[in-house]
């Protein structure tokens, strides 16, 4: 769709523009400065498909950034460039160093639970329903997570466990 693909650069175009201002007008150090700048870039790579070119950006940004709650972002993001390359187990990881220095990463958590859940999907398609039914309560738990800091993202997971009867477990 090219008047999607237009509004995508400008979305990225705005974002980088003011995160120029930012930089140039919030008081923070050069390394501060420096890792964001990196962090900035790799979001850029990753929103084209260059994930190689985020990854590098943003495992500097990691190694730069000492906030806490920066990191976790900067994690959350490396996590998703693996899971869209097929590395579940790595971006767990990942999510789980987000979720450590930032327990409120409704996003984390829901991409926690949608790996968990493609799982226990497997683990269907190969006859094993006790794995299933494991994978599904773990989705489950991370679900009701992600649905208590930001009940109206996550409808299609609150119906899931409405649906399967785990929203009250």
């Amino acid at each position: 769709m090219p008047g999607s693909r237009r509004n995508d650069n400008f979305v990225d175009e705005t974002f980088t523009v003011v995160a120029d201002v930012l930089l140039r007008t919030v008081p923070v150090t050069g390394r501060e400065k420096e890792a964001f700048t990196y962090y900035r870039d790799g979001m850029s790579a990753q929103s084209v498909g260059e994930y190689a070119e985020a990854l590098r950006n943003y495992y500097e940004a990691a190694r730069l950034e000492t906030d806490p709650y920066d990191r976790s972002y900067i994690l959350y993001n490396i996590g998703l460039v693996c899971a869209s390359s097929g590395e579940h187990a790595r971006a767990l990881d990942y999510y789980f160093q987000a979720l450590g220095r930032n327990p409120s990463l409704p996003q984390a958590l829901n991409n926690t639970a949608v790996i968990c859940h493609y799982r226990g999907e497997r683990a269907i398609r190969q006859g094993d329903l006790e794995t299933s039914e494991a994978w599904f309560d773990r989705a489950a738990d991370y679900w009701k997570q992600a649905v208590s800091l930001a009940p109206n993202n996550y409808i299609e997971a609150q119906n899931w466990l409405e649906v399967t009867g785990r929203f009250g477990d």
